[in-house]
Parts: C-alpha cells; sequence; structure tokens
C-alpha cells in the first residue's frame, strides 16, 4: 500500500494556481501489481518503492487516463492489456477479467472523481465508467448486453427528467464524449458538463519522458522542433528553442553548467552535413567544443530532463487541447526512472529545477525515483512511498 509524505492530494501544493484544474489522486483499485491503491499528486510527486513495487505501472495508469481523456480508442491506450490485469485475478463464468483504474480532479468545481472499468479479456472495452461530484453520481455506464459494442449511459440532468440515457461506444471513455452529447439546458446537464470538461482539462497536456542517451549523442534530421519522449532529437529541439527564447536558453546553459563536467559557456545546435542534420555541443568558452556523444549517461539525461522542465506544450510532443484557453492549462511530465544515471550532485540540481518551475504553476511532475530520501528537503516535494504488497 502507498503512503504519501506530504499534505492530502485535495490540497493544492503553494505554487498551485487557485482554481485551475488538477488532478490530485491516481485510483488503481485494480491494476498491475496495485490493488486498492490512492495516490496523492502534488504539483511535484516522487513515486518511489522498491523494485517490482510498481512505480513504472503507476505513471502508466496516470498516461492511459490522459490518453483516454484526450479522446483516444482503448485499443490505441492499451495495446497489451493483459499486462494490466492482476496476476492473480480470476477469470468469472464468461471468462472475462479486467482492471480498473481512476483519479481525482480539483478545480472550479471542487474535487470531481472519475472511475474506469475495462474488460481486458475476450474482448478490450470499456464495461463501466462513474463520474462523481459532491457524492452525486453525474455520469453513469454499465455493459449491459456483451453482444453489442456499447455501454448504456446515465447522465444526470434534474430536469423534468431526473436522468438521460443514451448507449455509448464501448472503445471510448463516455466523460470526454459529454460535451457532444449533453445539451447544458438544465442546471443538472450544466453540472455534468463542468465535471467532465475540468477531468478532461485535468488528464490532458500530459508528456511521458524517458530520455534515451544511446539515441541523443549523434546528429539528428532536422524537423519540427517538436521533443520526442524519448529525447532522441534533442538537438533538432535546441536549434529551435535557443533561437526562440534567449531567457530560457540562458537558464538551461545554467542548469547544464550545474550539472555537467567542466566549464560550460552555452549549449549550441548547429547545422551538420549541408544542413540535413542538426548535432548539439557545449561550448567550454576556452574555443572548445565538445559534441554530445563524449557526455555521459548521466550528463545527457540531465540535460534532456532540464530542456523539458524549461520548454513547454509548444516545444513538447503532446496533445495540447487547443479549445482551452492557455491560461487554464498545466503541462505534466511523467518521468519514469527521474534518477537514474543521475550522480547526487546532479538529481539534488534537477529536483531544485523541478520545485522552481512547478511554484510558477504551468507545469506538474510526477517522477518514478528508486530512493528519495534525498529530496525530503525539497519545500513542495510530495513523495508517494510503494511497497511490494
Amino acid at each position: 500500500m502507498p503512503s504519501a509524505g506530504s499534505a492530502p492530494a485535495a490540497s493544492a501544493a503553494p505554487g498551485t494556481r487557485p482554481g485551475l484544474p488538477r488532478v490530485t489522486e491516481l485510483l488503481l483499485s485494480a491494476f498491475a501489481g496495485h490493488r486498492g491503491a490512492a495516490l496523492p499528486l502534488g504539483d511535484l510527486t516522487l513515486i518511489t518503492g522498491p523494485s517490482g513495487s510498481g512505480k513504472t505501472s503507476a505513471l502508466r495508469a496516470y498516461e492511459a487516463l490522459a490518453r483516454l481523456g484526450g479522446g483516444a480508442a482503448l485499443e490505441e491506450v492499451f495495446p497489451e492489456p493483459g499486462g494490466c490485469v492482476p496476476e492473480r485475478a480470476r477469470p468469472d463464468a464468461q471468462h472475462r477479467r479486467g482492471f480498473r483504474i481512476g483519479c481525482t480532479a480539483d478545480g472550479p468545481g471542487g474535487p470531481v472523481r472519475l472511475e474506469v472499468a475495462v474488460q481486458a479479456e475476450p474482448d478490450l472495452r470499456i464495461v463501466g465508467e462513474r463520474l462523481t461530484a459532491d457524492g452525486l453520481v453525474l455520469l453513469e455506464t454499465a455493459l449491459r448486453d456483451p453482444r453489442r459494442r456499447a455501454v448504456q449511459a446515465a447522465w444526470h440532468t434534474a430536469g423534468a427528467t431526473p436522468v438521460t440515457r443514451a448507449p455509448l461506444p464501448d472503445d471510448r471513455l463516455g466523460t470526454a464524449l459529454l460535451p457532444l452529447r449533453v445539451a447544458g439546458k438544465t442546471p443538472g446537464q450544466r453540472q455534468v458538463l463542468a465535471a467532465a470538461e475540468q477531468m478532461v482539462v485535468a488528464l490532458r497536456s500530459v508528456f511521458p519522458c524517458d530520455p534515451r542517451p544511446d539515441r541523443m549523442r549523434g546528429p539528428v534530421p532536422a524537423g519540427s522542433g517538436r521533443l520526442l519522449g524519448g529525447c532522441d532529437n534533442l538537438a533538432d529541439v535546441l536549434w529551435r528553442t535557443r533561437a526562440e527564447c534567449g531567457r530560457r536558453h540562458a537558464l538551461l546553459v545554467d542548469a547544464v553548467r550545474a550539472g555537467c563536467a567542466g566549464p560550460v559557456a552555452d549549449l549550441l545546435a548547429e547545422p551538420y552535413e549541408a544542413g540535413r542534420l542538426v548535432r548539439a555541443l557545449l561550448d567550454r568558452g576556452d574555443g572548445t567544443r565538445t559534441e554530445l556523444r563524449r557526455l555521459g549517461d548521466g550528463e545527457l539525461r540531465y540535460t534532456a530532463l532540464a530542456l523539458v522542465l524549461l520548454t513547454g506544450p509548444g516545444v513538447l510532443e503532446t496533445d495540447v487541447p487547443g479549445e482551452v484557453p492557455a491560461a487554464l492549462r498545466t503541462l505534466t511530465v511523467l518521468a519514469d526512472g527521474l534518477d537514474r544515471s543521475l550522480d547526487p550532485g546532479q538529481r539534488t540540481h534537477l529536483i531544485r529545477l523541478a520545485a522552481r518551475m512547478c511554484e510558477r504553476g504551468h507545469i506538474r511532475l510526477a517522477g518514478a525515483v528508486s530512493d528519495a530520501s534525498w529530496a525530503a528537503a525539497v519545500p513542495g516535494v510530495t513523495v508517494v512511498h510503494l511497497d511490494r504488497d
């Protein structure tokens, strides 16, 4: 079971802007190795525990909810759903097995809870969904006829008819579909729409990030300048961001200087092989330039993570809700193995940078680490401890 070293999930961290929709709790009722788990999430959360305690699967569940909230189909989100089913889950009389995940999103309407039940075997489908607020069920779906690729949905109306019933597809999150199905004519319908919008806005704009040093060392093709989750195209993104925002680039150089060996005067990107490729280098300030291929794994991961923290949704390869004003968006970075390959100095500099950026309110970070004792003294850090039981 998890335990948290911070305030309760519903309490906003000091840097959170009032009323901004945000996920404050991850619910893992039955998912992979988790049962009955509720993980509190702050603006800066470190999930820690021994190998096999479920750190990676917790981040995977968060990412899955975010993609469903963005309208993705179930089979896109769970290409191998069997791995999400708890190992000891026994099939029922109809040979069905599945998993259950959810979350709580706080915002202008107060806490809103989403719970989703997914059947993984024999067919992948959503078999139940519930959206609640203030003890009131705003949306509830259930699989009534296994022969039909639909669930029966009922949402709060509070008009002449207390509840509206209609079928919804069983491969999409019903909450994300409500704006297309609910008219918003009654106070009840408007309450449903507000809760659904709060949940969807809180979930979207998620960037799963796990830098891969082996793919970051060489020149890369010039492309869109949108950073991939593995940070393979780091050089191409540096080529863009260095020209777009000198202030943020200066902050990145300061961060790299703190985490890389030797003097660092600048972090450069330049065309290579007649402009077909782009490569990145460290300017040492004495005429020496060091190509990234010479850096260690920890230096490369540290540099990539610092870039992620100092940039934004317009640069990262993520789902940006264009219909939502920028002032109401928060980018959430999911970093598996956040401390992997980092030495004590690098991880300390990185978590302090993360704390500063999260305090400003436009970015949140949930990272999995093997041990979080080194971060306990950093203000604003929520630490969630997992164990194998």
